[in-house]
């Protein structure tokens, strides 16, 4: 289909609410998801939210085979996730680097929820219902942030812990997230 441009943090449409989908399996919610998944791959992304590319509602998409910018994580299963709602399991919360393709060639120390369970639809309106934990929880937050409004930096709890790649993680090609 075709690759989408990236808003960047400081374009106000990345700080709205995206409306939940109402209609599920239609030609335009395929072809809004065709395009984020070129869009992803296309930028070596772990996932991509609508409102990244300008539209506002509540899809998100997100899986990690393998990932130069994440050598050590363990493998998510690609996902449509769909007006999701996600449950911490616990209040156990690990910090991890995130990096985002609305905040290109930046890493922050975020806080997430180590377990959760997240609910949704998927494309063709059938349901959605995982525990996960580690990376794939963290990965979902993520995703489901930008749906929220949320970038990764309004998490940071230490600025100290938010910079440049190359200053940060010096010698490693992290490229952009």
């Amino acid at each position: 289909m075709t690759v989408r441009t990236v808003l960047r943090m400081g374009d106000p449409r990345l700080l709205q609410d995206a409306r939940p989908v109402e209609r599920f399996d239609t030609p335009e919610l395929h072809a809004l998801i065709a395009d984020m998944d070129d869009t992803m791959k296309a930028l070596d992304g772990a996932g991509l939210a609508a409102p990244q590319i300008g539209i506002g509602v509540q899809v998100a998409i997100f899986g990690v085979e393998y990932n130069p910018r994440y050598p050590d994580a363990e493998p998510v299963p690609y996902t449509v996730l769909i007006n999701p709602v996600l449950t911490p399991i616990g209040d156990e919360m690990e910090e991890g680097w995130e990096g985002c393709l609305s905040v290109p060639g930046m890493r922050g120390l975020v806080p997430r929820y180590k377990r959760l369970r997240y609910r949704g639809r998927d494309q063709y309106g059938k349901p959605i219902d995982r525990t996960v934990g580690g990376f794939h929880a963290r990965v979902a937050q993520h995703e489901c942030d930008h749906l929220a409004g949320i970038l990764y930096p309004m998490r940071i709890r230490d600025l100290r812990n938010f910079g440049f790649n190359e200053e940060l993680f010096p010698g490693q090609d992290l490229q952009d997230e």
